[in-house]
């Protein structure tokens, strides 16, 4: 078992430092990082042009996912937004609403979707993936919260105040935990200055073999703009589907830019 999968929940308690929330002033410089970074980023596994939605984070729109989306479509994947306007939460119709275009993107495809999940996106991300393993692919998630309490973020408050919903009662009804059944990565930064990365950890379970966790050096605003983060996007959506491998850091650069999750 990875031992990065195995903290204690008491590690999940304590949101990041104001140290860390400071340091998250320097997103702006991972996003012009792309374009010294391009020419590596181009060499990324062409998409095969199968469907993707991205959900973006607590009170982002699809304008934040942008970049990010137009490097997958670049890639050749059939990228979308969560078109939803920004994201306040969970608020009444906007679950149901996913779940459709979710099934809708399949039915116009013929093939299954891969969810891309923002931080708050990537729960429901993971938990329309729940809902519906015969229309997903996989998951991914940048910086989610799913494993740690409410207390393990610096944006709870700001979710309440968003959403109008009590951020205990409303998680008390989904298992946030538990990964999907189909392939599921969780890409993390021990650098986030919102959520705390052992709240991103999705820990190993023999009923859910296809999950691993992948560490990459950015904040949480900059996560969407982060060439590692893309790189490994794309890496992950490239696997042909119902050939899953975890992934690997077999280059001096790849070692280099993905943190060992053992250390």
């Amino acid at each position: 078992m990875d031992p990065v999968t195995t903290h204690p929940a008491s590690d999940h308690g304590t949101a990041p430092s104001a140290w860390l929330m400071a340091m998250e002033f320097r997103a702006p410089w991972e996003f012009w990082s792309v374009l010294p970074s391009w020419p590596a980023l181009a060499r990324a596994p062409a998409g095969d042009g199968h469907a993707v939605i991205v959900f973006p984070g607590l009170s982002a729109s699809d304008g934040s996912t942008l970049p990010l989306r137009g490097y997958l479509k670049n890639l050749g994947y059939d990228v979308s937004g969560w078109n939803q306007g920004h994201n306040f939460g969970p608020r009444s119709g906007i679950l149901e609403t996913a779940k459709r275009q979710v099934i809708d993107t399949f039915k116009a495809s013929g093939h299954k979707v891969s969810l891309v999940g923002w931080s708050l996106g990537g729960i429901y991300a993971r938990e329309l993936a729940k809902l519906l393993p015969e229309y997903v692919r996989n998951v991914i998630t940048l910086g989610t919260p799913f494993a740690g309490t409410h207390k393990s973020t610096n944006a709870w408050r700001l979710y309440e105040l968003t959403s109008g919903h009590d951020v205990t009662r409303i998680t008390a009804h989904f298992d946030l935990p538990t990964a999907p059944p189909m392939p599921t990565t969780s890409i993390f930064s021990r650098t986030d200055g919102v959520v705390a990365w052992s709240a991103s950890i999705q820990k190993a379970c023999l009923s859910h073999p296809f999950t691993e966790n992948v560490e990459v050096f950015a904040s949480h605003i900059g996560l969407g703009f982060n060439p590692s983060v893309w790189w490994a996007l794309a890496d992950r959506l490239a696997q042909p589907e119902d050939q899953w491998k975890r992934f690997e850091r077999s280059s001096a650069l790849q070692r280099l830019l993905f943190p060992d999750p053992n250390r």
